[in-house]
């Protein structure tokens, strides 16, 4: 029997949390509000409230799961950190936690970050493309939850926080091209793609590479997000200048929909290419981008509560994006989804 502490508990939060619990852990969730069907579950133990009022009353030295919205998750991480635990973190947050690096090692504590679909297993694949590749000359990776169809509004809802979508869709995109990192506008490069299963839908840049601009060596690097044509055109006519809330509600998630969640991952050198193509239409009541996401993350829990982060997952005292992480726990996460019916096929 292990304890987790769970940051967050929204969407993925609850899918996280309950496989936590399915793998036989006890789970402290904190959250500013937390529904019945979590803190009624056995082994739960809930903590409603402000995380900054509550983070210091929390045991030392545990396997904690940061999955609290990106505008607040970077301001909770120094205070995981000096408490010595072991951080899986899925916060996406404009903040790179690589400047905590040495109070990580002063407390002995690893911290891995960007969990989830993309960046997270987008990274590991990558990686992996690398090592059958070798350097490479391109990387495109091509990513989003949406509707199965689209409809008369946004042809859209947002299935993680819809704050964190909003940055996707504002801030500049960094990415490679012609061996340099250059910043270009979000939302850049917009191009019609074709989606296994659902056809015809628009892509288009957003600054989502990260860490592995700086890890994997590319010529191109580039990733892109996915909605139904016409979507964006919404958001540059109206979106912009509409209040937040009021555009919160119009992206509310509405579970009762189908709705589906589809990862391209392209490397090439010279003749040589790989493809992978990652899809998931939702199971049990869960979400597809809640599975997709919280699979990764919960597998990565699960790898640092059974292996333990350091000898277990290959990792170091320190911060760690997810290519770091061993050839062997890469495959485990793989694995873990597939075994959970997330399509993942190479070409």
């Amino acid at each position: 029997m292990s304890d987790v502490i769970a940051l967050g508990c929204g969407l993925v939060g609850k899918f996280v949390i309950k496989r936590l619990l399915e793998n036989q852990n006890t789970v402290t969730v904190v959250d500013l509000n937390i529904s019945k069907e979590i803190a009624n579950l056995e082994q739960v133990n809930a903590i409603e409230g402000d995380v900054f009022s509550i983070i210091d009353s929390l045991p030392k030295n545990k396997i904690v799961v940061n999955m609290l919205p990106g505008r607040i998750g970077d301001k909770v991480r120094p205070k995981l950190i000096e408490s010595g635990h072991q951080i899986i973190d899925l916060a996406f947050t404009l903040e790179d936690p690589i400047k905590y690096s040495e109070l990580a090692k002063i407390n002995n504590c690893s911290l891995l970050w960007d969990v989830g679909i993309a960046p997270g297993l987008s990274n590991m694949l990558v990686k992996r493309g690398s090592e059958i590749l070798g350097e490479l000359d391109l990387v495109h990776i091509k990513v989003g939850g949406n509707p199965s169809e689209m409809d008369s509004g946004w042809s859209y809802m947002a299935p993680f926080s819809p704050s964190d979508v909003i940055e996707e869709y504002t801030r500049p995109a960094r990415i490679i091209e012609n061996n340099q990192s250059v910043t270009v506008p979000a939302l850049s490069q917009r191009h019609l793609i074709d989606v296994e299963y659902h056809g015809k839908m628009e892509a288009f840049l957003t600054d989502g590479l990260r860490s592995i601009m700086d890890s994997i060596p590319a010529k191109e690097m580039k990733e892109f997000t996915v909605r139904w044509p016409g979507h964006i055109d919404k958001w540059i006519n109206e979106g912009i200048d509409m209040d937040e809330k009021e555009l919160l509600e119009q992206w509310q998630f509405d579970d009762s929909r189908d709705e589906f969640t589809w990862l391209e991952v392209k490397v090439q050198k010279d003749d040589s290419k790989i493809r992978w193509m990652v899809y998931d239409s939702g199971k049990d009541g869960a979400s597809s981008m809640a599975r997709t996401t919280g699979l990764v993350t919960a597998a990565c829990a699960i790898l640092f509560l059974e292996k333990g982060p350091l000898s277990g997952c290959g990792l170091v005292s320190g911060i760690h994006p997810p290519e770091n992480l061993s050839n062997d726990s890469i495959q485990y996460i793989i694995d873990y989804l597939q075994e959970n019916g997330v399509e993942i096929n190479q070409y």
